[in-house]
């Protein structure tokens, strides 16, 4: 399920655990491939084929930043366009986010993807991310454990 039509497909997570403060989530850090920039980022990647885009972000998490975690609940999907500067085109991408529960295992890179992992409060993850679109998607899931009666740690 790598394609829709178009469309890039990715799947990732937020990946959260209790801290002394409050919700802790789970963050990287890498510089991109295309701009050479230094970015701060969630978890993510395609899909292999024949997997789904749960199992495909449980996979990502645990491959770019070395821990299990398990779904608490879908969170808005994220779009946006970017240069793929190898191919010389503009890429038109959605994104699958779910927040997740931190179950075992240390942060550590893991599959030579990312630079840097580390635990970032959650009010100080919204600040750091470099996209506003996982900032968006760091925001939903802090609602989501906030509201009455909702997803809990």
């Amino acid at each position: 399920m790598a394609r829709e039509r178009g469309v890039e497909v990715s799947a990732g997570g937020v990946v959260v655990r209790p801290g002394p403060a409050g919700p802790q989530v789970a963050l990287a850090e890498q510089r991109d491939r295309n701009t050479g920039l230094r970015t701060v980022r969630l978890p993510k990647g395609k899909p292999e084929p024949g997997e789904s885009l749960e199992e495909t972000a449980l996979r990502e998490v645990r491959e770019e930043v070395g821990v299990t975690a398990r779904i608490l609940a879908a969170l808005p999907c994220v779009e946006y366009r970017y240069l793929d500067a190898r191919r010389g085109r503009r890429v038109r991408k959605r994104v699958h986010f779910f927040l997740m529960r931190h179950q075992d295992g240390d942060l550590a890179p893991g599959d030579g993807e990312m630079d840097h992992t580390y635990w970032c409060p959650l009010p100080e993850a919204l600040a750091r991310l470099s996209f506003d679109t996982e900032r968006e998607v760091v925001a939903a899931a802090r609602d989501a454990l906030e509201a009455p009666g909702g997803t809990r740690l």
